[in-house]
This record gives C-alpha cells, sequence and structure tokens, in this order.
C-alpha cells in the first residue's frame, strides 16, 4: 500500500511524514522546501503478530509495511505548472491513497501562503486543481475514443460515459463520487484519475487542541463537515506530538500517551483508517521459522490469498487449514486447536476474513 501524504505548504506535511516514518524529511518554514518526494517504509502495528511472536519464538518476524510518499506542497495553479505542479501532480499518481495534510492550528510563527487559516478553502484549492488535472486527462481520453469510434461503433458506451465524468468534474465533483456501473468503473481505472482515489483529510491541530478537546476546535469541525458530503475519512492528528513520541520505544511511547490520555499513536489510527478506506484486512501465517501480516483486499478468496505468497501456492491450491486468531491465542497452539476439532479445511471458494491465521496446502 502507498499513500500520498499532500497539502499546501507549511501545514505540517513533512513533520507529520518525519514523525511517522522517522525518515528525517526536510522540513522548514517556507514553501517548496520539499521538491522531489521523500518516501518512507513503515511496519503496519499488529499486536496479533506480537502474540504469535510469543507463541512460537519464530526466526523472524515480519509485518505487513506500508510506503509513505511526502509530496510537495501544491499551490493554487499547481495543474497548470504552478510552484513545479506538474511534476508534484505526477507524483501523486503513483499512490493508492491521498493523505490530505490539512492546518487546523493557529501559529503567527508559520506562515500560511494564504495568510489566513480557513480548511475549507486550503481543501478547495488542492482540490481544484486535482479536478484541473483531471479534465485534462479525461479531455485526452475523449480525443483518442471519438478518433477510434469511427472504426469502432462499441465504443459509444466509454465516449458517452467520459463526457459524462467530464461533466461532473467541472461541477467540482470527484471521480471517487461518481456512480459507476462495472464497464464504467473500469475505463475509469484505466485513466487513473487524481480524484478517483480515496483521501483521508489528516487535521493537524496543536498540542492543546489535540489534548484537551479536538470537538472544541471549530476548523477541525469545519473538516468534519466537508468530508462527511464526501465520504472521505477524517483523522485528527498534532504532527508537533507524534515528532516528540516518534523515537520513544514502545513502552515509553505507551506511558506517555497514556499520560496525555490518548489511546493510540498516529501512525496506528492511519493505518486503521487507510486499511478502512481501502478495504483491506490481513491474515497470517505462523511457525518456528517466520511469523508473517499478509495484507490483501477483502473478498479475496483462498487460492488468491495464497498466490500473495508464492504463485505456485495458488497454481498448486488444494486447501487452506484455517483458523482464527483469537481461538488459536486462547488455546496456546495449533496441535490443541486441531485436538479440538476447530482447525477448518477450507477450499477454493473461501473467502478470507481479517485475523485468519492459515495454512497453505498445495502441490505443483
Amino acid at each position: 500500500m502507498k499513500l500520498g501524504i499532500v497539502g499546501l505548504p507549511n501545514v505540517g506535511k513533512s513533520t507529520l511524514f518525519n514523525a511517522i516514518t522517522n525518515a528525517g524529511a526536510q522540513s522548514a518554514n517556507y514553501a517548496f522546501c520539499t521538491i522531489e518526494p521523500n518516501v518512507g517504509v513503515v511496519n503496519v502495528p499488529d499486536e496479533r503478530l506480537d502474540k504469535l511472536a510469543e507463541l512460537y519464538n519464530p526466526k523472524k518476524v515480519t509485518p505487513a509495511f506500508i510506503e509513505f510518499v511526502d509530496i510537495a506542497g501544491l499551490v493554487k495553479g499547481a495543474s497548470k505548472g504552478e510552484g513545479l505542479g506538474n511534476k508534484f501532480l505526477s507524483h501523486i499518481r503513483e499512490v493508492d491513497a491521498i493523505i490530505h495534510v490539512v492546518r487546523c492550528f493557529e501559529d503567527d510563527d508559520i506562515v500560511h501562503v494564504d495568510a489566513t487559516i480557513d480548511p475549507a478553502r486550503d481543501i478547495e484549492t488542492i482540490n481544484l486543481e486535482l479536478i484541473f488535472s483531471d479534465i485534462e486527462m479525461v479531455d485526452r481520453r475523449i480525443d483518442r475514443v471519438s478518433k477510434a469510434l469511427k472504426g469502432d461503433k462499441t465504443l459509444a458506451d466509454e465516449l458517452s460515459f467520459l463526457k459524462k465524468l467530464k461533466e461532473s468534474l467541472e461541477s467540482n465533483i470527484p471521480a471517487r463520487n461518481i456512480e459507476c456501473d462495472e464497464n464504467e468503473k473500469a475505463w475509469l481505472r484505466e485513466i487513473a484519475l487524481l480524484t478517483a482515489k480515496p483521501v483521508i483529510y489528516a487535521c493537524n491541530m496543536s498540542e492543546n487542541d489535540f489534548t484537551d478537546g479536538i470537538d472544541n476546535n471549530k476548523h477541525y469541525q469545519k473538516v468534519l463537515e466537508i468530508a462527511k458530503a464526501e465520504g472521505s475519512e477524517v483523522l485528527p492528528i498534532c504532527a508537533e506530538l507524534e515528532a516528540e513520541i516518534a523515537s520513544l520505544d514502545k513502552e515509553e511511547k505507551e506511558m506517555f500517551l497514556s499520560e496525555l490520555g490518548v489511546e493510540s499513536g498516529g501512525l496506528d489510527l492511519l493505518v486503521k483508517k487507510s486499511y478502512a478506506l481501502l478495504g483491506l484486512i490481513s491474515f497470517l501465517t505462523s511457525g518456528p521459522d517466520e511469523c508473517r501480516a499478509w495484507t490483501i483486499t477483502k473478498g479475496t478468496k483462498a487460492p488468491q490469498a495464497a498466490g500473495k505468497i508464492h504463485t505456485d501456492f495458488e497454481r498448486g491450491f488444494i486447501r487452506a487449514e484455517v483458523i482464527d486468531f483469537d481461538t488459536l491465542i486462547e488455546l496456546g497452539s495449533m496441535t490443541a486447536a486441531k485436538e479440538k476439532g476447530l482447525v477448518r479445511s477450507e477450499g477454493k471458494e473461501y473467502v478470507m476474513k481479517d485475523g485468519d491465521v492459515v495454512l497453505f496446502r498445495f502441490n505443483v
């Protein structure tokens, strides 16, 4: 999974990126200090994997991972190349989902490109640039399909959809909010539009607002309204606070968060929201050699899940021996679970569930 962190300059993007990834991206109080995208790979926190490791004491523990891309600050006119905009927009095209960092804090020492704090205006600025870029992409596609239609009348439906898509974009409706049938979804995927990507609005607020009552932050409330209207996710976060806890070990971090009255760190919450947004789950494999988490899409069947491990597993799939994580931990071993008849034998039509601990049987 690849997540792109975007936003206007000086909203806390790179500070948040640094805190989450410890990758040391450049962060400064002036626009465009980040030009090339910074990339950081982060292990997905998963307590289930930790417990399996305690159970099996394996030689190796391999969590799932997320790639974060810190994309330079966009500005008004980015779709026309302002502020190196076209280059930045191309970086967004490569990600699976967008983490849109929105400034929800007041600070006279940190310059805002538009001089005042207004999340609705900031969100509109970014969204419009993405929409303008998408309209250009759709126009090119319409031109190609129109020319091809002269020799292939079957393209008429696609052309009709593209024109409807353009009208929606021109009405400031992002592609992700346009209702599509299966054929239209396939055409939409081929164009790879920026506004088709799911969005999480990360509301970057002050430490006081974050710990003393996020509901009292008027900027955060505004973002909630916007996100609800378009079906996006919202994550309240304090990038400075995340930066403080980034270097702490697990026990120190838990103690620090407990003192603040905060249940989870920003990375944990961001991962949960990202998985939910993209419809992802994890299954687990375990044993003395390795305990590992694997990320798949909800609805994936057992053979295709096996293929995530190795293509031979899918090609020669026989069955999956499955137990849910909680039952395995409760009984203490796979042997005990088998004795009680709680390890299920599932075939090719079995749909994987989050937290399944599985052993695939195959023959090639």
